[in-house]
């Protein structure tokens, strides 16, 4: 390809709406441009870059035994009836009409569909297992889209959905796709860390994420591992141990009384007032589930972690509540009190969740819906709760233990680009999706679900290879191996040899640009970088001495070498691509 002739427009600055390194990257160098918002044209470059992840994709499915297909787009209201997640699902689900009035919805997933197909084709456990993937555009409606490729509403995914006969079968499977996983991530250049995750509106028993670590914004959850094993989870799945504490009052209170407490709203005014750890409180937090309030009990030096609760309770949205809701909720029970004050009295209408840390509090500090006033020495006990349910609902924090070895938890950023779950049977009960064993009985098929987001293991890339000047492909996925820079393009030796190189690398499956434009050497250096190409060859005045330039993009190191080794050496590097 002649770099006159490439369908690319470099920006000068990054775009005002980016705001992470990928997006600011992918925008800048002509690889995307933003169409409306959460959805992005794919250029050629960033076309390039997608169909290679694909391909690896593609190659490492084929080897495990996977089998390709392509499921529609669009998706009808029936099948997810049938599933359960038509209103489960939430606003995510892009609803929409055709003209017969025929309720439709955008793919955001397919289990619905892949189920229905393998009810219609999968009759006997002679047929099993099997494991059916696609590579697809799918829609989500994020409430918010952000961060480029890496949050949009248009996505492209590959999604693979396993059928086995039981439960040992899906492991097998699992455990299959997971070195799947670890071998298509090695070979895009990404060091991935496989971690427990919730399984969110997939469903399902078991999950786990595959995290590209990074130091950078894009990083959208926190992971936290251990150095001395191999526990790592994410923050909305990680549990830990925690360190000894004060969690029993009676040094500090005599007896359960109410105490003026004026202006304590936060928890370190109350601390401060009362003189005592911040162990010896217990927090409660209003949330909105499901459009409907819950209370959550937690001890007053950690923090709720959200998806925690919302599975705790059952629900598929969550919120804090405004001051306003809890104003009209204390009005509601009689009381008039403000956040820092509001606690579990009087509540037992409301569900009430407590976290883990709370059974073990002993006489400690609780609100009780009274502005300027608390309960101290209290219990639990003293509420009356009828149906208060235990359950994890804390965010682990560093410093705390890892729970199989003991040693303190490390924590770090990491960006999801695949997930693997355990359906089991979620789908395929409701569905009647069913298969006759070898006594002649049906039973539901135990399905497992893989998802690899391509377009965003390709804006991950970018996360964990670039510097200030742009991007540095791995050359796995990079759009181009090598560009070749004459300096002056009327310098007919310069042009000769830059051309001569061009041919032979061509003609050797080499990827390759040649920057025939008639533009400073400044400026193709800074676009070569900015693109990304792995390397580049120069062709300028030291020609004359018989040598060019050999860059190598991701180290900056720059060898002077003959044309012919150059060349060599690109042809070589080429055919060690994995």
């Amino acid at each position: 390809m002649k770099m006159s002739k490439l369908f690319v427009q470099t920006l000068r600055e990054f775009p005002s709406d980016a705001e992470v390194v990928s997006h600011k990257m992918l925008a800048r160098a002509g690889y995307i441009r933003k169409l409306t918002s959460g959805v992005y044209n794919f250029l050629p470059l960033m076309w390039r870059v997608l169909k290679k992840v694909e391909t690896i994709v593609r190659e490492e499915m084929d080897a495990a035994g996977a089998q390709e297909l392509l499921m529609p787009f669009v998706q009808p209201k029936e099948l997810w009836e049938e599933s359960g997640r038509w209103d489960a699902y939430g606003k995510e689900l892009m609803r929409l009409k055709d003209r017969h009035d025929r309720v439709m919805c955008l793919g955001p997933t397919h289990e619905e569909v892949i189920t229905a197909i393998a009810r219609d084709g999968l009759k006997s456990y002679k047929q099993m297992p099997v494991n059916l993937y696609q590579i697809q555009s799918k829609f989500r409606d994020e409430v918010r889209p952000r961060y480029g490729l890496l949050r949009g509403r248009e996505f492209i995914m590959k999604d693979a959905y396993s059928f086995d006969v039981d439960e040992a079968g899906l492991d097998k499977e699992y455990e299959n796709m997971a070195r799947a996983y670890k071998r298509i991530f090695d070979r895009c250049g990404l060091a991935t860390k496989m971690v427990q995750s919730d399984s969110g509106a997939i469903g399902g028993s078991v999950s786990h994420e595959f995290m590209v670590i990074t130091d950078t914004d894009a990083g959208e959850n926190d992971v936290f591992y251990c150095d001395n094993c191999d526990y790592s989870a994410n923050s909305n799945h990680a549990v830990s141990k925690l360190p000894e504490a004060v969690v029993d009052g009676k040094e500090y209170f005599t007896q359960t009384k109410v105490m003026d407490t004026p202006n304590t709203h936060s928890i370190e005014e109350l601390s401060a007032f009362l003189n005592i750890p911040s162990t010896l409180i217990l927090k409660s937090l209003v949330y909105i589930v499901d459009k409907k309030p819950v209370i959550a009990l937690i001890r007053a030096d950690k923090a709720v972690e959200e998806t925690k609760l919302m599975n705790a309770v059952g629900g598929i949205d969550i919120r804090i509540a405004s001051s306003a809701e809890i104003a009209e909720l204390m009005a509601n029970h009689g009381f008039d009190a403000v956040p820092g004050f509001i606690g579990p009295k009087g509540m037992d209408d409301i569900q009430i969740i407590a976290d883990e840390t709370v059974r073990d509090m002993k006489n400690f500090v609780v609100g009780i819906n009274e502005t300027d006033k608390h309960l101290v020495g209290a219990n639990l006990e003293d509420f009356g709760i009828k149906d208060l349910k235990y359950a994890d609902i804390r965010l682990v924090q560093r410093g705390e233990f890892c729970p199989e070895c003991g040693r303190p938890l490390l924590v770090t950023r990491g960006i999801e680009v695949g997930n693997i779950f355990k359906l089991g049977t979620k789908y395929s009960k409701p569905m009647n999706a069913v298969y006759t064993d070898v006594d002649g009985k049906t039973k539901p098929f135990v399905m497992g679900c893989y998802g690899i987001g391509i377009s965003r293991t390709a804006a991950a890339a970018v996360e964990a290879h670039y510097d200030e000047h742009g991007i540095k492909w791995p050359i796995s996925i990079a759009p181009y191996h090598v560009t070749i820079v004459p300096v002056n393009i009327l310098d007919e030796l310069q042009m000769k040899i830059a051309n001569e190189l061009y041919e032979k690398l061509q003609n050797a499956g080499v990827e390759v640009v040649i920057d025939d434009r008639d533009e400073r050497a400044g400026v193709k250096f800074k676009d070569a970088d900015l693109i990304g190409f792995p390397y580049r060859i120069t062709v300028g005045k030291t020609i004359n001495e018989g040598l060019v330039e050999f860059k190598t993009r991701e180290t900056g190191d720059i060898e002077k070498i003959t044309p012919e080794k150059a060349a060599e050496k690109m042809i070589e590097i080429v055919k060690n691509i994995k």
